[in-house]
C-alpha cells in the first residue's frame, strides 16, 4: 500500500531503496521557506544500518505488509533457536544473533510474536516481562542505605542485573526483558 511521506509514523515498517526499514523516529517540520516534509530516521530491519531522510508530502512510499504470528519456543540447537508455529505446527529455526541478547530470556513453551514479511522473519516480540531466580546476590555493605543503593544480582539465565538491597540469592523477581532491568519481588 502506498503512502504519502508526511504519513510516515515511528513503528511503520516501509519498503525504501530496496530493503525494509522501520521508522525509529518521524518529526514533521514546516519550515518557513519551503515546503513541509517529515524528517524519519528509519532503521534497516536486515542489517540494522540507520539512516535519516526528509519526505515531503508529494513523495510516496511503500508501506511492507507485516504479520504478527504466534510462535512457541521449543529449545536450541547449538547457536539455533526452535519455535514451532502455534496454528500450523510447522518448526522454523532462526539463528540465535536473530533474537540477540534477549535470547537469554527464552523459557520453554514460552509464547513469543514473530513479525513475518513474505513469509521471512523479520522481527520477534518477547513477553515484557518474566520472572527468573537470583543465583547469586552481593551482601549488602552496612551503611550504604543513605542513598538509593542497587547491587548486582547474577539470574539463573547468567544474566546480570542491579537489584534493590533486600533481594537474596534464592528470590524469584520480575525482569523486563526489553530494558533488562529489575521490576518487582515475584508474588
Amino acid at each position: 500500500m502506498k503512502i504519502n511521506g508526511n504519513e510516515i509514523r515511528p513503528g511503520m515498517v516501509i519498503e525504501y531503496e530496496g530493503g525494509l526499514w522501520v521508522a525509529v523516529k518521524a518529526v514533521a517540520v514546516k519550515p518557513g521557506k519551503g515546503p513541509a516534509y517529515n524528517q524519519v530516521e528509519l532503521k534497516n530491519l536486515i542489517d540494522g544500518r540507520k539512516l535519516n531522510n526528509r519526505f515531503g508530502s508529494d513523495e510516496r512510499v511503500e508501506q511492507a505488509r507485516v504479520e504478527n504470528k504466534d510462535f512457541q519456543y521449543l529449545y536450541r540447537e547449538g547457536d539455533n533457536l526452535v519455535f514451532m508455529d502455534m496454528d500450523t505446527y510447522d518448526q522454523i529455526t532462526l539463528n540465535e544473533e536473530f533474537v540477540g541478547e534477549r535470547a537469554a530470556f527464552l523459557q520453554d513453551g514460552m509464547k513469543v510474536t514473530l513479525e513475518m514479511h513474505d513469509e521471512r522473519p523479520i522481527g520477534i516480540q518477547l513477553p515484557g516481562q518474566v520472572t527468573l531466580e537470583v543465583v547469586e546476590a552481593d551482601a549488602v555493605v552496612k551503611g550504604q542505605t543513605a542513598s538509593s543503593s542497587y547491587k548486582p544480582a547474577k539470574l539463573e539465565n547468567g544474566l546480570r542485573v542491579m537489584v534493590p538491597p533486600f533481594i537474596t540469592t534464592g528470590e524469584k523477581i520480575v525482569v523486563d526483558t526489553n530494558e533488562i532491568t529489575y521490576i518487582r519481588r515475584a508474588d
